[in-house]
């Protein structure tokens, strides 16, 4: 059982500040946070079958870090698809390269990835990912029932609850963080990772040509929220002031 899980590198979302446009701070990105329990479910995933297990990222030279955060805790290979022209908000034209990269590897039953990345909340990269592959998609999956050579059987989140579904393999899978609870790298585990070769390569290298798939009109910071109405008196007075403010705003 291979497994691609594909990270992306994400700024402190506490520390992005809006103006007419998004502005990242200086300080060090980190691994998109749903993508670590991704990479934890892979991880547990081979840890009961055989396999190996890749991590796949598309950026800048500076996404390597992300990917020697992915070796050190036990991820067996590493890619780094890079690209002068990237942009943080555009899963479109991310997902294709992706695609491009997992083809390449090769042998893959099983493509992991966050339920979405914090920075654009877009949601996208897996059944983006899935439709470049042509590949059946889950998405939101909280827990893996069972995993065999050819399906897997798999707790989809719904706003109900969950559904079970049964899917043919290969296949792209998006998971949520209640799947489970990611682990921290060891020393070792980092020493090893700061002297693994991380494999780069460009869009020509995959034969694939990118071209922007989202045009950014504007950015703006939501409005802000009108201040409270504070009601005031005796009980029964207040109770019916409520009851006429929420029939005014048609709540009632």
């Amino acid at each position: 059982m291979n497994i691609a899980v594909l990270i992306k590198q994400t700024p402190q979302v506490s520390e992005v500040t809006v103006t007419d446009k998004a502005n990242w701070p200086d300080s060090e990105l980190i691994v998109n946070p749903f993508d670590e329990y991704a990479l934890e479910e892979a991880l547990k995933i081979k840890e009961t079958h055989d396999g190996k297990t890749f991590a796949i990222s598309f950026g800048t030279d500076g996404a390597e870090t992300a990917l020697r955060s992915a070796l050190a805790l036990g991820i067996d290979e590493a890619y780094l698809i890079v690209d002068d022209g990237y942009t943080f908000l555009d899963p479109q034209k991310a997902a294709k390269a992706l695609a491009k990269a997992v083809e390449k590897i090769g042998d893959i039953q099983m493509v992991l990835t966050g339920k979405q990345a914090t920075d654009d909340d877009s949601a996208m990269m897996a059944p983006s990912v899935a439709a470049y592959l042509d590949w059946p998609q889950t998405g939101f999956v909280k827990k893996f029932d069972s995993v065999a050579a050819d399906k897997v059987v798999c707790l989809r989140t719904t706003d109900a609850g969950y559904d079970k579904i049964e899917t043919p393999l290969p296949a792209v899978f998006s998971v949520v963080k209640e799947i489970n609870e990611p682990r921290l790298p060891s020393l070792k585990g980092k020493m090893k990772a700061k002297k693994a070769k991380i494999e780069k390569w460009t869009p020509a290298d995959l034969g694939v040509e990118l071209q922007p798939m989202l045009e950014q009109k504007s950015i703006s910071a939501p409005p802000s929220r009108a201040s409270g109405e504070i009601i005031t008196g005796e009980k029964d007075t207040i109770i019916d002031k409520l009851v006429a403010k929420l029939k005014e705003d048609q709540v009632l």
